[in-house]
Protein backbone atom coordinates (compact mmCIF):
# COMPACT_ATOMS: atom_id res chain seq x y z
CA UNK A 1 0.00 0.00 0.00
CA UNK A 2 1.61 3.75 -0.98
CA UNK A 3 1.93 5.98 1.20
CA UNK A 4 -0.72 9.24 1.28
CA UNK A 5 0.31 11.87 0.42
CA UNK A 6 -0.45 15.42 1.69
CA UNK A 7 -2.57 17.61 -0.40
CA UNK A 8 -0.36 20.54 -1.29
CA UNK A 9 -3.06 23.21 -1.66
CA UNK A 10 -4.40 22.14 2.02
CA UNK A 11 -0.84 22.44 3.46
CA UNK A 12 -0.65 26.28 2.58
CA UNK A 13 -3.67 27.46 3.54
CA UNK A 14 -4.52 25.95 6.78
CA UNK A 15 -2.14 24.70 10.03
CA UNK A 16 -3.11 22.29 13.08
CA UNK A 17 -2.71 23.91 16.49
CA UNK A 18 -1.09 21.59 19.37
CA UNK A 19 -4.74 20.84 20.70
CA UNK A 20 -5.22 19.13 17.48
CA UNK A 21 -7.16 22.36 15.71
CA UNK A 22 -7.42 23.79 12.09
CA UNK A 23 -6.32 27.29 12.06
CA UNK A 24 -7.29 29.61 9.01
CA UNK A 25 -6.76 33.15 7.30
CA UNK A 26 -9.55 35.54 6.41
CA UNK A 27 -10.51 35.14 2.82
CA UNK A 28 -10.63 39.36 1.15
CA UNK A 29 -7.54 40.22 2.29
CA UNK A 30 -5.59 39.71 -1.02
CA UNK A 31 -6.21 42.24 -3.27
CA UNK A 32 -8.84 45.35 -4.14
CA UNK A 33 -7.93 46.98 0.02
CA UNK A 34 -8.59 50.92 -0.91
CA UNK A 35 -12.46 49.96 -1.41
CA UNK A 36 -12.23 48.63 2.03
CA UNK A 37 -12.21 50.43 5.35
CA UNK A 38 -9.23 50.22 7.76
CA UNK A 39 -11.63 48.23 10.75
CA UNK A 40 -12.67 45.56 7.89
CA UNK A 41 -9.31 45.06 6.96
CA UNK A 42 -7.57 44.82 10.72
CA UNK A 43 -10.50 42.14 11.19
CA UNK A 44 -9.33 40.08 8.16
CA UNK A 45 -5.66 40.23 9.68
CA UNK A 46 -6.46 37.83 12.52
CA UNK A 47 -6.43 34.34 12.66
CA UNK A 48 -9.61 32.11 12.65
CA UNK A 49 -10.02 28.50 13.64
CA UNK A 50 -12.17 26.23 11.16
CA UNK A 51 -15.59 24.89 11.87
CA UNK A 52 -15.97 21.41 13.29
CA UNK A 53 -18.21 20.68 9.88
CA UNK A 54 -15.21 21.28 7.76
CA UNK A 55 -12.44 20.20 10.17
CA UNK A 56 -11.90 16.77 9.60
CA UNK A 57 -12.49 16.87 5.42
CA UNK A 58 -9.22 19.52 6.09
CA UNK A 59 -7.94 16.61 8.54
CA UNK A 60 -8.19 14.24 5.79
CA UNK A 61 -6.43 16.01 3.07
CA UNK A 62 -3.57 17.20 5.65
CA UNK A 63 -2.48 13.20 6.32
CA UNK A 64 0.77 12.61 6.18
Amino acid sequence: MPKLKTNSGTKKRFTLTGSGKVKRKHAYKSHILTKKTKKQKRNLTHVAMLTSADESRIKALLVK
